[in-house]
């Protein structure tokens, strides 16, 4: 292979090492890869190779996080459901700062600044034309009357997430106050990652459940955890309002905070 012992360690070590595509195919050979496997192998260090946006903020984003901003940037489609906040993905600037200021009220302004950039950059994709994301979000009625920061601040996000649920690829759809306990209540909040189909079949990366907890986040991708978080997701839109009643409840609401 032409490297020294502490280099080919390393590699075998799974340590964080240069991966040459020479040295990758040297090793299938000497190890009798079949010749799929080693398209997986080569497919894959090639893909390592790249580097996202988010990894500009790489001091800023929380290992664990990164991860998710990560899987979302690859995702093709989202569904997302929260019972208390608003998802990431449709903030205004000034919720999530309000947002970042409860969580952390010593961090720096400058610290703060950034993670609000992190956050505006994450909804690129919305209005992307070459890599647009579909996003389906289910939100609780009690997400929308909670108030954040001030009532000022709730109406122009009310009235923001109105705005963004009007693109062909967002849908945003209220579960009302009136329906009282239902299932994704007790399951609690989540988004559903699903990925574009890969030129290679076997290559395609299955959907990813991701549940955000306060000490630690949990990554589900057994196909019975999945298939389970599709069954709250067919419950979630059979008890949602549609979007066009959706948008009407979040005007008015909008129009109480601003009262």
């Amino acid at each position: 292979m032409g490297v020294s012992k502490q280099t080919f360690w390393r590699m075998e070590n799974a340590m964080p090492t240069k991966l040459n595509p020479l040295f990758l195919k040297r090793l299938c050979e000497l190890y009798e890869v079949g010749d799929e496997q080693r398209a997986v192998v080569l497919t894959l260090a090639e893909e390592s190779r790249k580097r996202g946006w988010w990894h500009t903020f790489d001091d800023a984003i929380p290992k664990t996080f990164g991860l998710f901003v990560g899987l979302e940037d690859a995702a093709h489609r989202i569904v997302s459901f929260q019972t208390t906040l608003l998802p990431g993905l449709l903030h205004t600037r000034a919720y999530r700062r309000a947002l970042i200021w409860t969580e952390y009220p010593n961090m720096p302004t400058n610290d703060v600044e950034i993670a609000v950039e992190i956050g505006m950059r994450r909804q690129a994709r919305l209005n992307s034309g070459s890599n647009l994301l579909t996003l389906d979000v289910y939100v609780d009625e009690s997400a929308l009357r909670r108030l954040t920061g001030s009532a000022e601040l709730m109406a122009d996000q009310m009235r923001h997430l109105a705005d963004v649920g009007q693109l062909p690829n967002v849908s945003v759809r209220v579960i009302p106050a009136l329906t009282g306990t239902y299932r994704a209540v007790v399951v609690g909040a989540f988004v559903l990652l699903e990925f574009p189909p890969h030129p290679t079949a076997y290559l395609t990366e299955p959907p990813v459940v991701y549940v955000q907890g306060f000490t630690g986040d949990l990554y589900l991708e057994r196909p019975e955890e999945i298939e389970t978080y599709r069954e709250v997701c067919t419950d979630l839109r059979r008890l949602s309002l549609d979007e066009a009643e959706s948008r009407a409840l979040i005007l008015e609401i909008a129009e109480e905070y601003a009262a």
